[in-house]
């Protein structure tokens, strides 16, 4: 059958439109879903088609205000396991904004992810720490995408980075995915438009150890230098939530530690 759905974002299905449980969604009426069954079964597709476009601009204009200014996003593998490990920068940086605003994590099912939303001078931005492992970050961030932000271009993903040191934090406005496999796979599913904010972890001693490497926590003297450059982002943290990313490259790029 017919159906119809129309996400906050823009995306257009269709909902299923069955007349026996009179309930099509929230914003559609059993109005509309008699208008359009006559016109199905008439055989006006063309006036169903301007109908159809009619009520998602409709429900587009409706729902616009419950976008997103910015999502951020911190990759990490969840469990006590890998907690403060080089992997989990994301993590631990999320972790640390939601500290700055007293903000507590509550997961959210629709998106499968810790998550929870800071106002910001007049915005809404959303902290998400996905639950499934790095390599699968992909889920969340192609639900956050389909129902939480109009543009790719409005979500910074927060990951470790072993083509920088530790102590160097970098800011990227697209790019490929440089061996990352939670990057690969975000990339799969909605691309590489999205700023990324990159904390270094360094190479491993030997270069075929890089999978037990991402999984160990840092030692001492590294452990120092990642939270210099979490300091050093978290200094820019009004700047990233009103996504002044010009100037925060300006500030990370040219303050080398």
């Amino acid at each position: 059958g017919w159906t119809l759905v129309v996400y906050e974002n823009g995306f257009v299905d269709f909902y299923e439109l069955n007349l026996e449980k009179r309930v099509v969604g929230r914003n559609v009426t059993h109005e509309r879903v008699i208008q359009m069954w006559r016109m199905m079964q008439e055989g006006k597709r063309d006036e169903l088609k301007k109908l159809l476009k009619k009520i998602s601009q409709i429900i587009l204009r409706r729902n616009q205000n419950k976008l997103l200014h910015l999502c951020i996003v911190g990759l990490g593998n969840p469990g006590d396991k890998y907690s403060k490990t080089r992997h989990n920068a994301g993590y631990d940086f999320l972790d640390l904004i939601a500290e700055e605003f007293n903000a507590d994590f509550k997961y959210l099912k629709k998106i499968d992810a810790d998550y929870v939303e800071i106002d910001f001078e007049d915005q809404k931005i959303a902290l998400i720490k996905p639950r499934e492992f790095i390599n699968r970050s992909g889920k969340t961030l192609q639900l956050v995408r389909k129902y939480k932000v109009k543009n790719t271009k409005d979500i910074l993903v927060v990951h470790d980075d072993m083509d920088l040191e530790p102590g160097d934090v970098k800011l990227k406005l697209s790019g490929g995915h440089a061996g990352h496999n939670g990057l690969r796979d975000i990339l799969k599913v909605i691309g590489n438009d999205f700023v990324r904010l990159r904390f270094g972890i360094g190479h491993p001693p030997i270069k075929d150890q890089t999978d037990s490497w991402v999984i160990k926590k840092p030692n001492p003297q590294e452990k120092k230098e990642m939270a210099n450059a979490f300091e050093r982002a978290i200094s820019n943290i009004d700047k990233i939530m009103l996504k002044d990313w010009m100037i925060i490259m300006n500030d990370l790029h040219s303050n080398e530690h």
